[in-house]
């Protein structure tokens, strides 16, 4: 059952236009961008339907959004924007997140518990293995060890070990 984009509109549209006025605080910017969700909702209404429709234009007028702050690249007119253009830059897309979720669920499945902590207080942190050993209550060398152990198993997932 698809749903009736002027209905949809005459309903949510005060909705829509109230969270792309709070995120871009402009009003032209914001009557665009919730133009732009109804674009949306016009193109997939076939497979959409009423349940949960507010929940949806929501996201989607957030989204929208975060994609104009994104694109931007202006210099913030106060904290507040400053923050949102942080968030817009920093919030990686959906599917972008399903893979890195994915990659390191593959990763770390095979290695021990803790490996993954590790991994990131060492190579994204940049604790020195002293550091990190002292952090997750290991030796020194058991630090290496692991982190030996999973720089070795990355051939293997990237296809080319030798």
């Amino acid at each position: 059952m698809s749903i009736d984009p002027d209905s949809t509109y005459r309903r949510y549209a005060p909705m829509v236009l109230r969270r792309c006025r709070q995120l871009l605080k402009d009003e032209e910017a914001a009557v665009d961008a919730m133009q732009d969700v109804f674009v949306q909702i016009v193109q997939h209404q076939a497979r959409l339907e009423d349940h949960g429709l507010s929940s949806l234009l929501y996201r989607i007028a957030t989204n929208t959004c975060l994609n104009r702050l994104r694109s931007r690249r202006r210099k913030p007119e106060t904290p507040d924007e400053e923050l949102l253009h942080r968030i817009a830059d920093a919030a990686p897309a959906h599917d972008d997140r399903v893979l890195a979720r994915s990659f390191l669920a593959t990763l770390f499945g095979r290695e021990r518990e803790g490996t993954g902590t590790i991994a990131v207080l060492h190579h994204v942190d940049g604790m020195t293995l002293e550091e990190v050993a002292a952090a997750v209550g290991m030796s020194v060398s058991g630090v290496r060890k692991r982190l030996r152990t999973l720089q070795a198993s990355l051939p293997d997932l990237t296809g080319d070990g030798e």
